[in-house]
């Protein structure tokens, strides 16, 4: 089975803005590329693609994200994939500000059985840090990243008739949005003040 995954990311010095009271632009950066980094290296042990939604970087194929929202970006990304001619029998959305994501939390997410979409959520249960999309089943899914989207995906695969799993797993939970979350990065990243 084919897994490809797509990760969504900023382009320099537009990520990561609710860290500003604490980290320099330059820093953001930083830490954006660093977690990029971590992400990247954890698909690459697993799918057979790593396809980035935003500007190039280094020799990963990128899908250009045209700016009408990360929904929308998405919803077009989907679609150009899927209508692609090779698509993936499983395509895994992932967060890029996943500092502390392993290749076995990306496996869990691989690992689903046909038919199954996987929702991985955030610390609090409630947004959405990765899907886990079986193709051609989900051609149509639509994205609801924003607040509660965890809740708003379940009813997005219930609409395509498509079972809906919750997948929790310390990696994928914890994302990188607010000061507060920085410890988490701190696990990983050395971090200037």
């Amino acid at each position: 089975m084919t897994i490809w995954a797509l990760i969504p990311i900023k382009e320099q010095g537009r990520g990561k803005t609710r860290l500003a009271p604490v980290l320099s632009p330059q820093e953001r950066d930083e830490l954006v590329e660093a977690m990029l980094g971590r992400v990247t290296a954890a698909t690459q042990a697993v799918v057979a693609r790593t396809i980035l939604l935003g500007p190039a970087r280094g020799h990963f194929a990128a899908i250009t994200d045209t700016g009408d929202g990360l929904n929308a970006a998405l919803d077009k990304a989907l679609a150009s994939i899927v209508n692609g001619g090779s698509a993936p029998a499983r395509l895994l959305v992932i967060a890029g500000d996943l500092p502390t994501l392993t290749a076995d939390e990306v496996r869990t997410l691989a690992a689903l059985p046909a038919g199954t979409i996987g929702i991985a959520t955030d610390r609090h249960s409630t947004g959405t840090n990765a899907l886990s999309l079986p193709l051609p089943e989900a051609a149509g899914f639509r994205f609801h990243y924003g607040t509660s989207s965890a809740a708003l995906h379940r009813k997005a695969a219930q609409a395509l008739g498509l079972n809906a799993v919750t997948i929790t797993l310390p990696g994928l939970a914890k994302d990188i949005d607010d000061p507060s979350d920085l410890k988490d990065a701190e696990l990983t990243f050395a971090l200037a003040n």
